[in-house]
């Protein structure tokens, strides 16, 4: 099972990182900047088929996004 309260924190510090907002992020994944910040607060999870995207547009691996290095 995901955390999402985890996922979530690696979401925003890696969009951060990276130097995106959550617009940007969200217009990369073709999303709503409303669901990133439901993401980064733990309020919901992306849905499984956008982790890749999500993950590439942040520069990181899949397994980073997910804990599983």
């Amino acid at each position: 099972m995901i955390d999402t309260n985890n996922l979530g924190r690696k979401i925003a510090c890696a969009r951060k990182h990276s130097g995106l907002t959550q617009s940007d992020l969200a217009s990369r994944v073709g999303v709503t900047a409303q669901a990133v910040s439901k993401w980064e607060r733990g309020n919901a999870c992306p849905d499984i088929a956008i982790l890749d995207e999500i993950a590439d547009a942040l520069g990181i691996s899949l397994s980073e996004l997910l804990g599983v290095d």
